[in-house]
C-alpha cells in the first residue's frame, strides 16, 4: 500500500512541476483563446443588433437567434441541427411510428435535397420516389441555398392536399415533375411473409416497435409453415431503410447472433465510447440468413447488416448501402426545442467505419429497371409448344401422380420467374436459401 501512494504522489509531483515548467505560455495560450471567443461573440452581439435596427424589413428576434443556432450546427454535418418545440415534438411521434407527410426520408447533399429513401406504402412510395433521387423544386420554389429542415418545412402541409416535387434522376436526360397528395404516414415497422419455404422480413425503419414486430411475425410465419425444420432460411430486407434508434438495430441484430460484438461507437473522447454484444439465444434457430440491402439502406439498417456480415451469420446481397455511419443524439434545451448533435461514429465488429463508405454486399446484384416495351411484345407474340399443335400426341408414359408433381414443380418455376420480374434482388436471395438448403439435404 505504501509504495502505491508513493507512486501516486510521485505521479502528482512531477505533473506539478511540468504544469509550474510551462504555466506561462498556456496561461497565455488559454487567455489569447478566450479574448478571440468573447471579439466573435461581440461580433455576433453587434451584426443582430444592426439587423434588428436597420434591415430593409421589420425582423423577429426570436427567428434570428433560431436561425444563428441552426447555422451553426448544420456548418458541423449534415445530420446536426436544431429542433424547433414543434420539430421536437414531431420526431418524438416519429420514433412511435405514425406521423403526417410524405414518407420520405432525406439528406442535404450539394446544397439540394437528397432522398435517403422512400417508405413503404407511403405516398411517395407510391408515387415512384427512388433512392437517390434529388428534389430540386418544392411548388416550383428552388430548395438551393435553404437549410434541410427550411426545404423539409415547405414540404410540409395539410393531409390530402397536393404537393408537386421536381426531382433530378441518375439516368434521366431531363428534370421532371411528380405529383405527391400528402397523407398520414402509419409505418409498420416489420411486414413479414412467405415465399414458398422461405420466411421474408420486410424491415422499414428502425423505432418503437420494430424488434417486437419482427419477434412476433417471424414467430408467426415459422408456425404456419409448420415449425421451424420446415424453414430453408430467412430474408431480411433492409432496402430503403433510413434507419432509426440504435438500440432497436441492436436488438435486431442481437436477434440473429448467440454471442459477440455487434457494434461499437467511438466519439470525440476514447473514454466516452460503448461497446454492444449479442446475447445468447437466435430466432432463426441456425437456419441461414440472407440481408438484402441498396442505396437506400441506411444508419441502424447498416449496422444490422454490417454484423451479421463481419460474424458470417448472413450473406448480404444487393447493392452498396448509404454510408451514414455516424451517432445523432438527440439533446433536450429550454423551451421544449431540442439539439440534434454527431457525437460519434459507430464501427462494425471487424473495427471497419462504414462513414461515407456503405456496407458493401457480398454478392452485388442490381435491381433492373422493368422494360415495359419488351413486356408488351412478349405478351403479343405469346409462347406456343409441342402441345398446343392441333393433333398432337400425348404422352402416355407419365402416370397421374407424375403428372400432377410436373404440373406443381412448373406452378413453382413460373412463380419463381415471375418473382424475378417483380422483384430480382429478392428472387436471386430465395434461390440461395434453396441452394444452401439442397446442399444441406444432401449431407
Amino acid at each position: 500500500m505504501k509504495k502505491f501512494v508513493m507512486a501516486a504522489v510521485g505521479g502528482t509531483l512531477a505533473g506539478i512541476v511540468a504544469s509550474t515548467q510551462f504555466v506561462g505560455p498556456l496561461l497565455a495560450q488559454e487567455g489569447t483563446r478566450s479574448v478571440s471567443v468573447y471579439e466573435q461573440l461581440d461580433l455576433f452581439g453587434d451584426i443582430f443588433e444592426r439587423i434588428r435596427a436597420q434591415y430593409v424589413e421589420e425582423v423577429d428576434e426570436a427567428d434570428l437567434i433560431e436561425a444563428a443556432i441552426n447555422g451553426m450546427l448544420t456548418s458541423l454535418d449534415p445530420h446536426s441541427s436544431y429542433l424547433s418545440p414543434k420539430d421536437a415534438a414531431d420526431m418524438r411521434v416519429q420514433t412511435r411510428g405514425e406521423f403526417g407527410g410524405l414518407g420520405i426520408e432525406v439528406t442535404q447533399e450539394e446544397g439540394f435535397v437528397k432522398v435517403v429513401s422512400p417508405m413503404d406504402g407511403t405516398p411517395a412510395d407510391a408515387a415512384g420516389i427512388e433512392a437517390g433521387d434529388f428534389i430540386t423544386h418544392v411548388d416550383g420554389e428552388s430548395v438551393l441555398g435553404l437549410t434541410l429542415d427550411q426545404a423539409v418545412e415547405m414540404m410540409r402541409g395539410p393531409v390530402g392536399s397536393e404537393i408537386i416535387v421536381t426531382i433530378v434522376r441518375e439516368g434521366e436526360e431531363e428534370p421532371f415533375d411528380v405529383s405527391i397528395i400528402r397523407d398520414t404516414i402509419k409505418l409498420q415497422a416489420v411486414r413479414t411473409r412467405t415465399e414458398g419455404d422461405t420466411v421474408v422480413l420486410r424491415v422499414t425503419t428502425f423505432n418503437d416497435q420494430t424488434y417486437a414486430n419482427l419477434e412476433q411475425g417471424l414467430a408467426k410465419q415459422v408456425e404456419e409453415l409448420g415449425g421451424i425444420e420446415n424453414v430453408n432460411g430467412f430474408v431480411l430486407d433492409l432496402r430503403n431503410n433510413p434507419g432509426g434508434l440504435l438500440t432497436q438495430a441492436i436488438r435486431v441484430s442481437d436477434a440473429f447472433l448467440e454471442k459477440g460484438e455487434i457494434v461499437s461507437t467511438r466519439g470525440r473522447n476514447p473514454a466516452d465510447g460503448d461497446r454492444y454484444n449479442a446475447t445468447a439465444g437466435d430466432l432463426a434457430q441456425g437456419k441461414p440468413v440472407v440481408v438484402l440491402i441498396n442505396g437506400g439502406s441506411a444508419s441502424a439498417s447498416e449496422i444490422v447488416a454490417g454484423a451479421l456480415q463481419d460474424h458470417r451469420r448472413a450473406i448480404v446481397v444487393g447493392t452498396k448501402s448509404f454510408g451514414k455511419g455516424s451517432v445523432q443524439t438527440v439533446m433536450p434545451l429550454r423551451q421544449d426545442g431540442a439539439m440534434r448533435l454527431t457525437t460519434a461514429r459507430y464501427y462494425t465488429p471487424s473495427g471497419r467505419s462504414i462513414q461515407a463508405l456503405g456496407v458493401s454486399p457480398d454478392i452485388i446484384v442490381e435491381q433492373p429497371r422493368r422494360d415495359q416495351t419488351a413486356d408488351e411484345d412478349e405478351d403479343a407474340r405469346g409462347t406456343r409448344s409441342e402441345a398446343d399443335l392441333r393433333g398432337s400426341l400425348n404422352n402416355d408414359s407419365l402416370s397421374e401422380d407424375e403428372l400432377r408433381q410436373i404440373e406443381e414443380d412448373r406452378t413453382r418455376a413460373q412463380e419463381a420467374a415471375k418473382r424475378r420480374e417483380d422483384d430480382y434482388q429478392l428472387a436471386y436471395a430465395i434461390d440461395i436459401l434453396k441452394g444452401l438448403s439442397a446442399l444441406g439435404s444432401s449431407d
